[in-house]
């Protein structure tokens, strides 16, 4: 593991541990976040932590042309109730998914400086979220990194309603011309939308 000083840089990703872990310090200003998302690497660290950064192999991701919409699924797209918007409420959405409570997950990596960082990656136009409503609430979520190349890194999301998340997520991606949508790290809910490991070399030629 590197410890990371003011110079705007990081190792190879090869360096990471087997656990993903590549960096340790460094700073949270937006020209080290945008190097770190186009290289492959991102910041996942809880409020008692110094800033961790991961570069897993193998990489969780996506394809498009591969998302799995069940048929209820589809039934809940067709029927339900929801108004999805982009980019209309960031910091609603951020500052939801660090106050929802998550299985397995006894506080938030969402710091206040974590929130700060990424409302300014969206001032720059990076970092976007999507909007869930239902009768004029926010009711569901996501947001992520925009890195170019097609690619999108997914960050967190939330659902404050049944499915919520889910129609913000698919709809998302096929109302998008992604190519590739990084999840970062194994979870049931997206293995069961289609995501896939894929070796991290992989990964980086999307980056590339």
């Amino acid at each position: 593991m590197v410890f990371l000083d003011e110079t705007l840089s990081f190792p190879h990703v090869s360096q990471a541990s087997a656990e993903g872990i590549l960096a340790i310090g460094g700073d949270l200003s937006p020209e080290r976040l945008v190097l770190a998302y186009k290289s492959g690497i991102f910041p996942w660290f809880d409020s008692d932590e110094p800033i961790l950064w991961w570069s897993p192999n193998p990489r969780f991701v996506l394809f498009p042309e591969q998302l799995k919409v069940s048929k209820s699924m589809k039934q809940v797209l067709r029927n339900a109730n929801f108004e999805l918007s982009v980019n209309h409420d960031f910091e609603q959405v951020i500052d939801t998914c660090s106050k929802m409570k998550r299985a397995g997950q006894p506080g938030t990596w969402i710091t206040n400086t974590m929130k700060a960082a990424y409302l300014k990656l969206h001032e720059l136009g990076y970092a976007k979220s999507v909007e869930v409503w239902q009768n004029g609430e926010l009711v569901g979520g996501l947001y992520g990194v925009d890195v170019g190349n097609g690619l999108f890194c997914g960050e967190s999301m939330f659902a404050k309603v049944s499915n919520a998340s889910k129609v913000g997520f698919i709809s998302f991606i096929q109302n998008s011309e992604y190519k590739l949508i990084d999840c970062q790290v194994y979870t049931n809910h997206l293995a069961s939308l289609g995501a896939k490991d894929i070796p991290r070399a992989a990964f980086l030629k999307y980056l590339e």
